[in-house]
């Protein structure tokens, strides 16, 4: 259980590379482009790994019921998505947003049963783990706006300068 939990950080410290990495591909080359270069190295690298590591299964893509071929539509929404917003607002605001709207979904899917999901109850726990990530949001967002503001304020005080000294030559 530990080993599973120790490789999903490490998957989302992945995803959070790969947002920056893509973040400023996208900048370059557009955000769709930057999605198809991801989802086609995804493609061939997942094809080689099913090839050669893949066990056999009874069921296929073609068998299985097709609600369930609807989570690849959610991996482009969250591609394209990830790749726009990490240049406006940086990979942290992006990620935690992410996970915030993961906590969200995640917490009802468990307490509704939803998708086939043996249904877990929502406990006081549960509601403290989404609110303490709405937090981190939040003081993320603050942080980042305030180094904003402090970054546009030498701007803002030159400005002032120079117009001060513009009218005080124009008065003379």
């Amino acid at each position: 259980m530990t080993l599973i939990i120790l490789l999903a950080i490490a998957s989302g410290m992945a995803l959070s590379a790969q947002a920056a990495i893509n973040g400023q591909l996208g900048a370059k080359v557009g955000v769709i482009e930057s999605s198809l270069l991801t989802f086609s190295m995804g493609t061939v690298i997942t094809g080689l790994l099913i090839f050669f590591f893949e066990p056999s299964y009874d069921a296929t893509l073609l068998s299985v019921p097709k609600w369930q071929l609807a989570g690849a539509l959610f991996g482009i929404f969250y591609m394209i998505v990830m790749v726009a917003a990490v240049p406006k607002v940086g990979v942290a605001i992006a990620t935690v947003a992410t996970i915030l709207g993961q906590m969200i979904m995640s917490l009802i899917i468990d307490t509704q049963g939803w998708l086939g999901n043996t249904p877990i109850e929502l406990n006081y726990w549960r509601i403290a783990a989404m609110v303490c990530i709405a937090c981190a949001l939040a003081c993320i967002y603050i942080a980042n706006r305030q180094i904003q503001t402090e970054s546009e304020a030498p701007l803002a005080k030159d400005n002032i300068t120079t117009q001060l000294t513009k009218e005080t030559l124009h008065v003379s």
